[in-house]
């Protein structure tokens, strides 16, 4: 399952809401091995494209020595899908290279409904997982495959 704060939701979704109708992309750090979410990092997505995205090199290779010498690693990757539904795409599996990492992907198709889901993806296998949103009043744990709410805290 991933447990993630509704501040770091709200920031995915807004990244990938304001690059809509390219694909968002980027990055929650936290300390590693602890699978704990924390620190958000928007990235660029190289590609400009609405239907492809991939990290621009030099920039993964800055964040990924920051989480280094911070002793993070990478706990989310996240990217949005502009016209399909929130499910990796051949090229997404392909391009999975973080076996312990959660893949989260947010559809932006439909602008008054954000569908956030979340993945693990490890030697070409998919599994969805559950997600949670910790903050605020009340909590929620999303079975996988369904429509988180904007306003679903805990």
């Amino acid at each position: 399952m991933l447990t993630i704060s509704s501040e770091l939701y709200d920031k995915i979704v807004a990244h990938a809401r304001a690059d809509h109708p390219d694909e968002a992309c980027g990055v929650v750090a936290g300390p590693a091995g602890s699978d704990r979410p924390e620190r958000f990092i928007a990235m660029l997505n190289a590609e400009r494209s609405p239907t492809f995205y991939r990290f621009d090199s030099q920039e993964q290779l800055r964040v990924w020595r920051e989480m280094d010498d911070r002793g993070e690693e990478p706990v989310v990757i996240y990217h949005s899908h502009t016209a399909t539904g929130a499910y990796p795409s051949r090229t997404d599996i392909s391009y999975a290279s973080e076996p312990e990492a959660h893949y989260v992907l947010v559809s932006t198709r439909e602008p008054d409904r954000t569908e956030f889901r979340s993945f693990r993806i490890v030697d070409g296998e998919v599994s969805e997982e559950a997600v949670r949103i910790t903050g605020g009043d009340s909590a929620v744990a999303d079975a996988p495959g369904e429509d988180l709410p904007a306003a679903a805290t805990e």
